[in-house]
């Protein structure tokens, strides 16, 4: 389990045969970072993830939950098609649109090196398993559940 307390962070908690995220952020923008970053330790230890190739992610969501499956889906697109794991999330803009909303964020990260980057866990994918967006005070709180 990995714990950083207060806001902004993330904890995984291990659920059955998946991995409950809870992601926080002061920021709905920096609590989808937190998110990307909670999967991608669920995967290696992000620490050692070098920022050597950079992807601008933009994704579209009908709601919040919506997109939340979409940015963790997309980035798991990455891992699956280019072997990339990423250390770095910078959401740039959450914003609403007539159809829903569009988040624009750039990734960093390296293609997975075995002699560099610890195996952890397989993340297969996304899922709507318990998954709430709430405002908690200053904070926002994201939690999912992630296929592994």
């Amino acid at each position: 389990m990995t714990e950083q307390p207060g806001c902004p962070g993330f904890t995984t908690r291990e659920h059955t045969a998946d991995e409950l995220i809870e992601a926080r952020g002061r920021s709905l923008e920096e609590a989808f970072e937190q998110a990307a970053l909670g999967v991608f330790e669920v995967i290696t230890d992000t620490s050692r993830v070098e920022c050597r190739v950079e992807k601008e992610v933009n994704v579209d969501g009908v709601d919040l939950e919506n997109l939340l499956y979409r940015w963790i889906e997309e980035l798991l697109y990455y891992l699956d098609a280019e072997g990339l794991v990423f250390s770095v999330f910078k959401v740039k803009s959450i914003r609403e649109t007539s159809d829903g909303y569009l988040l624009e964020a750039s990734v960093c990260g390296e293609k997975f090196d075995p002699g560099k980057h610890e195996h952890r866990t397989i993340v297969k994918a996304m899922t709507y398993a318990q998954m709430s967006i709430e405002k908690k005070g200053e904070c926002w709180v994201l939690t999912f559940v992630v296929d592994i």
